[in-house]
């Protein structure tokens, strides 16, 4: 149970977050501007949060979570424990009156989209378009549980706000095998072990809504309306956000301050069909949580993912390349390490990103083509602080800023600066009330992107933002 450390905070919190509100709605009219066309969608983020589990063990969701999505370290222990406590109630045949093994989360929300340069017909071949209105994200249904003692399973079918489903996650885990906790078995296509979930966001914006790192991809060459009449990324798709298909072992101590996995995965991107190449990825991770006297626990870790992508199909037929027979394939990494710190009800997380690509994938060249002039395997780093302050479990202020500098571009003749990216997010999360059976949040967010270069015919700078207001519940 969970007691808020002052009367006051008791009595001035529920009033404060409906000034914010308030406030929030006011700015959402200030920044409407009256010559917008119709409101571009809120992306589904899959984010993961289960009420199920609280209904299913009698607990607040609070026990699992510092505000949801957010684990706490308990949480996160319960999770990597296969979803289980370690008592009766683990088995599936123990079924609490009020027990429903499904969730599902949608929010109705209101928001603001802007792109300062977007290409247009005519002259001088951009504009600015501002979008604004009511709409609605996708929907999530979650069902996650255990088959039998230590078999643990999740099913995630999602959707966009078009009601166009497909399967987020689906995979089988086995548990502690021979009784141990280093040894789980994850099969299936599951988010990676990311120690800052993607899919635990708690920012749901366009903008905001997804780390940048994590699916960063260096420009090929700045838009020209004479050349190059469209700035794009090099030509293969992958983010180490999105969830992928294989195998992972897992394994921590009992206590969870330790923990490591490695994975096998299919080199598509987590798509199902076998629709690129043979190849195969890793991924590795590993993490070390320590206590820091009264200020709380704090974790640190490293990670790296391993990939290759083909440059060309083996077949094809009518033109199109055979799903399946990719070949000519060239690496690229990604790796970072990252820090978890809390001091008290304040917590930051920091993260260092580098990654490389194969000049081949960088220019969407074949393997048995010889490379343009002038190309390079491009490099870059990027970092990450966010901070949240929680000041109970029904309100958390958000703040997050990201950078992306590249080191070396895909040509030595693009400016050095060519596809940075700096993005700033704040907003806040109040949750009216706590319980065993569902949660809801007022989500107020604001986020603010820049990419060097990036505009489509002229190679000035792209900005783009995002304002969201809206009624986050899950049940």
């Amino acid at each position: 149970m969970f007691r808020f450390r002052s009367r006051f905070v008791k009595m001035r919190m529920p009033w404060l977050a409906s000034s914010l509100i308030c406030g929030s709605l006011v700015l959402s009219f200030l920044l409407v501007d009256s010559r917008s066309v119709s409101a571009l969608p809120i992306p589904s983020n899959s984010v993961r949060a289960i009420p199920a589990f609280a209904r299913k063990y009698g607990m607040p969701c609070s026990s699992c979570h510092e505000v949801w999505p957010k684990l706490t370290a308990f949480g996160q222990q319960f999770k990597d424990n296969g979803y289980q406590m370690g008592n009766e109630k683990d088995a599936p045949i123990y079924q609490n009156p009020g027990y429903w093994p499904v969730t599902f989360r949608i929010t109705p929300n209101w928001h603001r989209e802007n792109t300062n340069r977007v290409a247009v017909d005519g002259t001088p071949g951009e504009a600015s378009i501002t979008t604004h209105g009511f709409d609605w994200s996708g929907l999530d249904f979650h069902t996650a549980g255990t088959l039998a003692k230590n078999i643990t399973f999740y099913v995630l079918p999602s959707s966009d706000n078009t009601g166009k489903f497909h399967f987020e996650a689906v995979w089988g885990r086995l548990d502690n095998l021979a009784g141990s906790p280093w040894l789980n078995i994850k099969f299936g296509k599951f988010e990676l072990d990311n120690l800052h979930s993607e899919k635990r966001i708690v920012t749901l914006s366009s903008v905001g809504g997804s780390y940048q790192n994590y699916h960063f991809q260096p420009l090929v060459s700045p838009g020209s309306s004479a050349t190059n009449p469209v700035v794009a990324e090099t030509s293969y798709t992958f983010g180490i956000g999105d969830n992928q298909i294989g195998v992972e072992w897992m394994g921590h101590s009992k206590d969870d301050r330790t923990r490591i996995s490695a994975s096998v995965l299919s080199s598509n991107d987590g798509q199902p069909g076998l629709t690129t190449s043979r190849g195969y990825d890793g991924y590795f991770a590993a993490s070390r949580a320590f206590e820091v006297g009264s200020l709380g626990l704090q974790r640190v870790g490293g990670f790296a993912y391993l990939g290759q992508a083909p440059t060309y199909f083996q077949f094809s037929s009518g033109g199109a390349g055979i799903g399946g027979t990719g070949i000519g394939n060239k690496g690229f990494y990604r790796a970072g390490f990252i820090g978890m710190w809390y001091v008290k009800k304040l917590d930051v997380t920091t993260m260092f990103f580098h990654g490389w690509d194969s000049a081949f994938l960088a220019t969407g060249t074949r393997a048995i083509d010889p490379l343009p002039t002038g190309a390079q395997s491009p490099t870059w780093n990027g970092g990450l602080i966010e901070s949240h302050l929680t000041f109970n479990p029904q309100f958390i202020l958000i703040n997050r800023y990201e950078l992306i500098r590249m080191s070396r571009q895909v040509f030595a003749t693009n400016p050095s600066n060519f596809g940075d990216i700096d993005v700033g997010t704040i907003g806040f999360r109040y949750y009216p009330f706590i319980s065993s059976r569902a949660g809801f949040a007022f989500h107020t967010e604001y986020s603010i992107k820049r990419q060097r270069g990036a505009a489509p015919t002229t190679g000035l700078d792209l900005n783009t933002s995002s304002l969201m207001f809206g009624f986050d519940f899950a049940y």
